[in-house]
């Protein structure tokens, strides 16, 4: 079931700029989620209310956020952020840079039991 959730429109610009310059996490993880590779189709840094989020998946309403050191200074924020998207019918992953270059397995595994959940 696909959600459509609203976001700001000024918000297209600055996620067509952050798909262009993609952390180097976020580059390791798409070259392993995107055309369908886990069953699902998965875009890249998709607005959603007053964000944008790394990778979300419409068919099941599933984020998956890549945080780097700048989240460790803005914990309240994406907090609240997360909150109000799963208000919307969100689902939340979330790993840390270090997941995806040292365990990228067990992220991908992580992901896949998160989809066969939401299917």
């Amino acid at each position: 079931m696909q959600r459509l959730i609203p976001y700001r429109r000024d918000l297209k610009v600055r996620a067509q700029e952050l798909r262009k310059n993609m952390t180097l996490a976020e580059l390791a993880l798409w070259d392993k989620i995107r055309r369908k590779s886990l069953g699902v189709e998965f875009h890249r840094q998709v607005p959603l209310l007053d964000y944008i989020v790394d990778f979300y998946c419409h068919e099941i309403g599933l984020a998956i956020e890549i945080d780097g050191s700048i989240h460790d200074n803005q914990v309240m924020q994406d907090g609240i952020r997360q909150g109000r998207l799963e208000e919307k019918g969100v689902h939340f992953l979330r790993f840390k840079n270090e997941e995806v270059f040292e365990e990228i397995d067990a992220v991908l595994t992580a992901i896949e039991d998160k989809i066969q959940e939401s299917l």
